[in-house]
């Protein structure tokens, strides 16, 4: 008689390998980009994901002044903030937020698809946008992440 075993493998924080991937984000549309960057963070695209664990790799996005939405968002979309205090809420137009801060849109995007804990503030930190085709982050050698 053959006994199968089945066994779960829970991934440790000191056994993750963590890969750099470069995201051109040029002509993309932000919802559907943005969700597969918080994929790739969270590290749902690898067999080893845990849930508890972070086991998600860093992700350079370049080109973040050339991403682009749907519809007319880029006029109606508002962009809320609250400081604490009475009349300390600021709202802010996506359009806006493009001229100003670019890179803002990606990140408060990415931010708003991982889990609000201490693991969510985790992985927001392998995350690094820039405006331009350019970056800093050669030593790394990332690779381009295809979908």
């Amino acid at each position: 008689m053959n006994t199968l075993s089945y066994k779960t493998n829970s991934a440790k924080k000191g056994e993750v390998e963590r890969n750099w991937y470069v995201i051109d984000a040029e002509g993309e549309v932000v919802g559907r980009i943005c969700s597969k960057i918080a994929h790739v963070l969270r590290g749902k695209h690898k067999t080893s994901y845990t849930p508890h664990v972070d086991t998600g790799d860093y992700v350079i996005v370049i080109n973040a002044e050339k991403i682009r939405f749907t519809g007319k968002k880029w006029d109606q979309k508002e962009y809320i903030t609250f400081s604490g205090y009475p009349g300390g809420q600021k709202r802010r137009v996506a359009k806006d937020m493009r001229t100003k801060k670019p890179i803002g849109v990606v990140e408060n995007a990415v931010r708003g698809m991982l889990p609000k804990t201490k693991l969510g503030r985790a992985m927001i930190k392998k995350l690094f946008v820039y405006e331009g085709a350019e970056h800093p982050h050669q030593a790394q050698q990332p690779q381009p992440f295809e979908f």
